[in-house]
């Protein structure tokens, strides 16, 4: 059985870990770079891979055939517009 991540989800850890990106690439920071080792970890092991370009690869790959498949009518609640997020 294959289990589907929920694309909310994947959206938020994909939006986390480009601010951090950003962020580091700004200033660094001991917590900054610790976060952003979790944040790429727990991507990984939601997309069920082993590194995060792989992860990150996969998500967009998700997202992309979500909004395909025309799930994504109206913006959702949360803000989110519907539309993938390439990192």
């Amino acid at each position: 059985m294959l289990v589907v991540p929920d694309p909310k989800v994947v959206r938020r850890l994909l939006t986390r870990y480009a601010s951090l990106q950003i962020s580091l690439a700004e200033r660094e920071g001991r917590e900054r770079a610790r976060e952003l080792e979790d944040v790429s970890y727990t991507l990984c092991i939601t997309m069920g891979t082993q590194n995060v370009h792989q992860a990150i690869a996969a998500a967009d790959t998700l997202l992309v055939a979500r909004a395909r498949r025309g799930r994504v009518q109206e913006p959702e609640p949360d803000g989110e517009d519907g539309l993938p997020m390439l990192v």
